[in-house]
C-alpha cells in the first residue's frame, strides 16, 4: 500500500493575511515537504480546490489513490492532473498505458482515468514527480508533453536580472484541459528575478514549485496584495500557495527553475492585472 499524506489548507482573507507574522505566513502558504522517498505528499488548498503534491518512487511503485478529503472512489473521478518530472527518468502508468517521462517532461491525465502509478527507472536516480490537480467537468484523455510541444516565450533581459524562458506545457493550446494550466519557467544564468513586473489575477489562483536550487541557495518568494507585500524564504523542491489576491514573484541567490500551476475561473493565460514595480509596497 503506497504511503500517501494529504493535508488541507483553508483559504485565507487578504484582510487577515496582512497581520500574519513569519510563522503564520509560512504555515498558511509554504509547502515544505513535497518530495519524500517512497511517499506521495500533497496539500489540498481551499483556494479553488487545487492539489499540489509530489511522488518519489524509489524502492517501490507508488499508486495515486484518492485521499479522504475528495470523498471519491478514485483520484480522477472528478479531477484532472498535471504531472512534471523534475528528477531522474521514470514512468507513469495510466490504466494499462505506460508513459515514460524524462526530466522536465509532462503528462496530462484527464478526468475518469482510474489507475495512476508512479515508478522510477533506477533507485539510484529516482524520478521526482510534481503534480497539480483541479476539479474537472468532463473527460479529456491523456497526453504526454515535452518542451518541444510547449508554447514558448522568451522574456526579460540579463540587464534586468530576469532573462527567462517560459514553457507553457499544459495549457489549452497544447492539451484539452478543463481549468488546470501548468508550465515551467527557466531562468538564465545570471538572472534571479521571476514574474517582474508583478501581477495578480482575480480569476485564478496559483502554486509555484521551485527546483534546481543547490542546497546552500535560497529563493525569496514575494506575495501579498501589491500595497501589502510579504516574503517567504524557500529552498529546493518546495512549493508556495498564491491566492488570487496576491502577487507572486521571487528573487534568489542564483538562477533556478520553477513550475507554475493555475486553476480557477478561466483558462486565458494572459488574463492578469499588471502592477508597476514602482507601485509595490
Amino acid at each position: 500500500m503506497s504511503k500517501i499524506n494529504c493535508t488541507v489548507r483553508q483559504a485565507s482573507s487578504n484582510l487577515d493575511a496582512k497581520h500574519y507574522d513569519t510563522e503564520r505566513i509560512r504555515k498558511e502558504y509554504l509547502v515544505e515537504n513535497v518530495m519524500v522517498p517512497d511517499e506521495i505528499n500533497m496539500v489540498y488548498s481551499m483556494f479553488d480546490r487545487i492539489i499540489a503534491g509530489g511522488a518519489v518512487p524509489v524502492k517501490e511503485e507508488l499508486v495515486l489513490t484518492a485521499p479522504d478529503v475528495l470523498r471519491a472512489d478514485f483520484f480522477t473521478q472528478r479531477r484532472e492532473v498535471g504531472i512534471i518530472n523534475v528528477g531522474g527518468p521514470g514512468s507513469v502508468k495510466v490504466g494499462e498505458e505506460v508513459y515514460h517521462l524524462d526530466t522536465k517532461e509532462a503528462l496530462y491525465v484527464g478526468r475518469g482515468n482510474r489507475h495512476i502509478t508512479f515508478c522510477s527507472d533506477s533507485p539510484e536516480a529516482p524520478a521526482h514527480f510534481y503534480f497539480n490537480s483541479a476539479t474537472a467537468h468532463k473527460e479529456t484523455g491523456v497526453k504526454k508533453v515535452s518542451k518541444k510541444d510547449a508554447v514558448v516565450m522568451h522574456l526579460g533581459s540579463l540587464e534586468e536580472s530576469n532573462e527567462r524562458t517560459i514553457n507553457r506545457l499544459l495549457v489549452k493550446e497544447v492539451v484539452p484541459c478543463c481549468q488546470l494550466q501548468m508550465g515551467m519557467t527557466e531562468l538564465a544564468p545570471g538572472s534571479t528575478w521571476n514574474t517582474m513586473p508583478a501581477h495578480t489575477h482575480d480569476r485564478r489562483m496559483e502554486v509555484y514549485f521551485y527546483f534546481e536550487l543547490p542546497s546552500d541557495a535560497a529563493v525569496c518568494h514575494f506575495m501579498g496584495e501589491p500595497q501589502e507585500t510579504r516574503h517567504i524564504w524557500m529552498h529546493n523542491e518546495q512549493a508556495v500557495i498564491s491566492p488570487q489576491w496576491s502577487i507572486h514573484a521571487a528573487c534568489a541567490t542564483r538562477n533556478y527553475t520553477f513550475i507554475w500551476g493555475m486553476c480557477g475561473e478561466n483558462d486565458d493565460y494572459g488574463d492578469m492585472d499588471g502592477v508597476a514595480t514602482t507601485d509595490l509596497k
